[in-house]
């Protein structure tokens, strides 16, 4: 009992400091369970980052889940999880349930404005980050724009799930990956199929639910969401966009959006924001049951390969298949880039300038997180 404590504690104290996004949250992760408690070695914290760049779901929560499972089990992995995700969780349903954006006061509208034009700066940012992390060769390139105009022809999510397919393929088939071979037969017999089947099973049926279908709807919505998120939390924002945007205002959508970059701990509870927006009858509800939804996939496939992953990583189909889908991804975030963050955020040159600025400043200084959302919560009020 003491030890999952401890997990929990460790996770909770990160959880309410950990303001800057993934790549920042995997920084203190490192200074506190590798160098401070060395709960893990360099190398192991390593391979779990690559890890969570392959997988779908919460990158930075992934890796946290990963460390309370090899720490203490099972128990300690929802342990950290918790632990992590509360502050968040806390701060986010705080604003859905007593910030009224039907009919706003002037100085939410402010805030609102503000918060999205950092958004504008943050995703733009992650575009660019993403796009030279993910797009070097001819091959990727094409592969980013062809789901741009795949997307821009019929942009549903049904149309997601088909370009994520077909930059699998074309990862896999075109492939020239040296590292070592490692056998297929040699994985299979490492995977554990209980947590696997359940991810395939869950998924499967939430193709086939309608989102107006109350609290299962809403879930199935968010765990279909949450199992097809490559790259980071920035991602989750195309594919919510098409699947809830006859369920929540664009409004509600991006001050959810734009909230979750200013809170500490993992950008995946705007998922948090918008549940008990989406239930409103019943928000505490909701927002528990979409935030488990869109976490869950992610965990789910960590169980999943937590005895081969250190195999999978090493085989060049896995890793073709990685390379293609983290490509699509980058059209899928540049599009959403567009429309809505740019177009509902953007309305004058003046906002035009404002965002040209920020992305200057973010670039040059990498100020902290918090002090970008306090400038901007203050140039909305201008």
């Amino acid at each position: 009992m003491i030890l999952y404590l401890e997990v929990f504690w460790r996770f909770f104290v990160l959880g309410c400091i950990s303001f800057g996004g993934p790549a920042a949250h995997i920084a203190y992760f490192q200074h506190t369970f590798v160098q401070k408690l060395e709960w893990l070695s360099n190398d192991a914290y390593a391979k779990l980052i690559s890890l969570s760049q392959i997988l779908p779901g919460p990158g930075s929560s992934q890796i946290g889940f990963a460390i309370g499972l090899q720490k203490a089990g099972l128990t300690g992995a929802i342990a950290a999880f918790i632990g992590f995700t509360l502050p968040s969780f806390v701060l986010m349903y705080w604003l859905a349930v007593y910030v009224n954006l039907d009919a706003p006061e002037n100085w939410l509208v402010s805030v609102s404005s503000g918060l999205k034009l950092l958004a504008v700066v943050v995703v733009l940012d992650a575009v660019i980050t993403m796009f030279n992390s993910f797009c070097k060769s001819p091959l990727s390139i094409f592969i980013m724009l062809l789901s741009i105009l795949l997307l821009v022809i019929y942009n549903s999510f049904y149309t997601q799930i088909l370009v994520l397919l077909i930059a699998m393929l074309i990862g896999m088939i075109t492939s020239q990956c040296s590292a070592p071979h490692v056998s297929i037969g040699q994985i299979y017999k490492k995977i554990s199929w209980p947590p696997m089947m359940l991810f395939i099973s869950l998924f499967l049926i939430s193709l086939g639910v309608s989102q107006y279908d109350s609290f299962v709807g809403l879930f199935a919505t968010f765990y279909k969401n949450g199992s097809l998120v490559f790259g980071g939390g920035h991602v989750v924002l195309p594919l919510l966009q098409t699947s809830i945007g006859n369920t929540l205002t664009e409004q509600q959508f991006l001050f959810g959006y734009a909230a979750a970059q200013g809170v500490p701990g993992p950008m995946f509870t705007m998922a948090t924001f918008m549940g008990a927006q989406w239930l409103h009858s019943a928000p505490l509800s909701g927002a528990i049951l979409a935030t488990l939804a869109i976490f869950m996939p992610g965990f789910l496939l960590i169980l999943t390969i937590n005895n081969s992953w250190q195999s999978l990583v090493k085989h060049p189909k896995f890793i073709g298949a990685s390379a293609g889908i983290n490509a699509a991804v980058v059209g899928f975030l540049a599009l959403a880039l567009y429309d809505p963050v740019f177009t509902s955020a953007v309305h004058s040159y003046i906002d035009l300038g404002l965002v040209s600025l920020g992305f200057l400043v973010l670039k040059l200084f990498r100020p902290p997180i918090l002090l970008m959302v306090g400038i901007f919560i203050s140039l909305g009020f201008y």
